[in-house]
């Protein structure tokens, strides 16, 4: 049977299609995707994405434990800051991408769904290996996990609490109160707008904070969003969903996220990175938007001059641009900005051209009010 949210009842009344994933019964959209899509860029909307995950990570070698299994050095992230990275295996592929958060003397790490149990066995027998005194422990079911994302976002979690948010700059998290209770909020997001997230204890509660956001946001034109919508904005911005960039085992050179490792301390991986690295061949995480019509899917093949070069790992049609866009695994001779190439859409060749991301670009909805 398929977990739920603590805000299941809510959502049914404000009248949530639901669809499972990961082991959750959670909202695909409650209006239309490109409805809600559209409201994220241009003005706010509010996630449940509870089905991700939440880890604490306590002791004296949390710091450590941290820095040994991901590709981040965790003594470089002060207090009350957050940080991108991943976890791999020895063999360097990604076992899961996530954010920790460094909260005083711990840190919250946040999985993405469904991999709550595997990293925190991970990262404990990895203590256990190497005699570090930290402990990760699994506390997923405790927690209800709001986003709050868009243009005007800020303006209406202002409402909500005296801790000045224009102070909270990009990936900073703390503890605040928002709507009376007490929660651990971040600047962070997965929609490329301005946003914040919110941990909220399922004994704190969640649903009279989701209530109160939904009324601040009512002259902002406030909307709940689905995962339907989460989807689109993610692969717009060419952000990475893990069950479809990392399926198969990929490493972070191959996803394109070498920005993100911190190369100068020692971590579980690192030798078959720069092995792979000195090597050069692998494929790479490649962005596209079609010039022809037609919608790529994840794992429709690409090609040039067609002769097979890559998979598409997330395709879809973008409400932002109303025409197709993908990512996908492509040779690397064959993903120089602006190279045309193939996609097979339904048996038919579809002509791509490979752009840099992101897909659909920062300050896309101002130059669409400009435009009008």
């Amino acid at each position: 049977m398929s977990l739920r949210s603590p805000l299941y009842d809510l959502q049914k009344e404000l009248g949530a299609k639901f669809t499972e994933f990961a082991g959750y019964e959670m909202p695909i959209q409650y209006s239309s995707i490109k409805e809600e899509h559209l409201t994220v860029r241009k003005t706010v909307g509010l996630f449940d994405v509870s089905h991700m995950s939440n880890v604490w990570i306590t002791g004296p070698d949390a710091e450590k434990i941290i820095s040994l299994t991901t590709v981040e050095d965790a003594s470089r992230i002060d207090d009350a800051k957050s940080q991108y990275t991943a976890i791999l295996r020895k063999n360097g592929t990604v076992i899961d991408d996530t954010i920790f958060m460094h909260l005083g003397d711990k840190f919250m790490m946040i999985p993405n769904a469904g991999m709550n149990a595997e990293v925190t066995t991970w990262l404990n027998k990895q203590a256990h290996a190497h005699a570090l005194d930290a402990v990760a422990t699994d506390v997923s079911k405790e927690y209800v996990i709001l986003a709050v994302q868009g243009p005007k976002s800020r303006d209406v979690l202002q409402q909500l609490t005296e801790a000045d948010l224009r102070e909270v700059k990009f990936f900073g998290c703390q503890y605040c109160t928002m709507a009376g209770e007490t929660c651990i909020l971040s600047h962070t997001g997965y929609t490329g707008e301005l946003g914040f997230e919110l941990q909220v204890h399922v004994d704190n509660n969640p649903k009279k904070i989701f209530q109160k956001i939904m009324d601040a946001g009512k002259n902002y034109g406030i909307k709940p969003i689905g995962l339907g919508a989460r989807d689109t904005l993610r692969l717009e911005k060419s952000f990475i969903l893990a069950g479809n960039e990392f399926e198969g085992g990929r490493t972070p050179l191959e996803a394109a996220m070498s920005w993100a490792i911190f190369w100068d301390h020692e971590f579980i991986g690192k030798d078959a990175l720069l092995k792979q690295k000195e090597q050069g061949d692998y494929q790479r995480l490649t962005n596209m938007k079609c010039i022809e019509k037609g919608i790529p899917r994840h794992g429709c093949e690409i090609r040039k001059d067609g002769k097979p070069v890559g998979k598409v790992t997330s395709g879809t049609l973008s409400p932002c641009l109303n025409t197709g866009i993908a990512m996908g695994y492509v040779h690397p001779d064959f993903r120089e900005k602006d190279s045309i190439l193939e996609i097979i859409i339904r048996d038919k060749p579809i002509k791509v051209v490979v752009v840099k991301p992101p897909i659909v670009p920062k300050d896309w909805a101002q130059q669409t009010v400009e435009n009008v």
